[in-house]
């Protein structure tokens, strides 16, 4: 194997047996790891995929990161078709700099809400956002090997009331750097994302939402 290549592992387990599989990527380009990735079994579906050796940076060296690459991520999940890919990142942005997420699979993340949205900039006292509200987050991964890559989109729609009961009327979505759907429980693939109301519906009380760590909020 050359030198140049730099095979990241994910093992992926679920009751039965544990699939491996590996992936390559090359320093400090974008990646699309997700892709890569497959599901093994239903506890595999109920969680993110982890960056493997993920590192820790300063708010000021993220902020940095994901300037470099911010306008590319947007590109490539715009490729979707997705409306949300195309214009999130016009919209406001509720950290004031990426934050590790560990239940996102310990990849940084960044928290845009459209207007119908807005009050998710009150934290976890906002009242119950409205149909039609949109939450977005998008991510990237650092390595302790310097690496730098592109991450999903996570979308959470609020819809009208019955709309959808399983998911608590709301919609996720789940689009790769590469602008694939990977999984939208109102269209393809919905089973793929299911892990993300099993996660979800334990912010009952606070519609269903989880809100930016207190030290990265910014409050409108």
């Amino acid at each position: 194997m050359s030198t140049k290549l730099m095979p990241f592992v994910a093992i992926l387990a679920s009751t039965a047996a544990a699939t491996l599989f590996f992936f390559e990527s090359q320093p400090h380009a974008e990646r699309n790891a997700d892709q890569a990735a497959q599901t093994a079994g239903d506890d595999a579906r109920r969680g993110h995929f982890q960056t493997l050796n993920a590192a820790q940076v300063g708010k000021d060296e993220a902020r940095r990161l994901y300037d470099d690459i911010r306008t590319s991520m947007k590109e490539g999940y715009a490729m979707s078709g997705d409306p949300v890919a195309a214009g999130y990142q016009d919209w406001d942005r509720y950290n004031d700099a990426p934050y590790l997420s560990e239940t996102h699979g310990s990849r940084y993340i960044n928290n845009y809400a459209n207007e119908l949205a807005a009050g998710y900039g009150d934290g976890p006292d906002a009242a119950p956002l409205p149909p039609g509200a949109i939450v977005a987050k998008d991510a990237f991964a650092i390595t302790e090997d310097g690496d730098l890559y592109a991450q999903s989109l996570f979308i959470m729609e609020k819809l009208e009331p019955g709309a959808n009961p399983p998911t608590a009327d709301w919609r996720y979505v789940m689009i790769t750097p590469k602008g694939e759907i990977y999984g939208d429980t109102r269209g393809e693939n919905p089973d793929k994302v299911s892990f993300c109301h099993g996660c979800h519906k334990a912010a009952e009380q606070t519609d269903h939402l989880y809100h930016v760590p207190e030290a990265y909020r910014i409050e409108r």
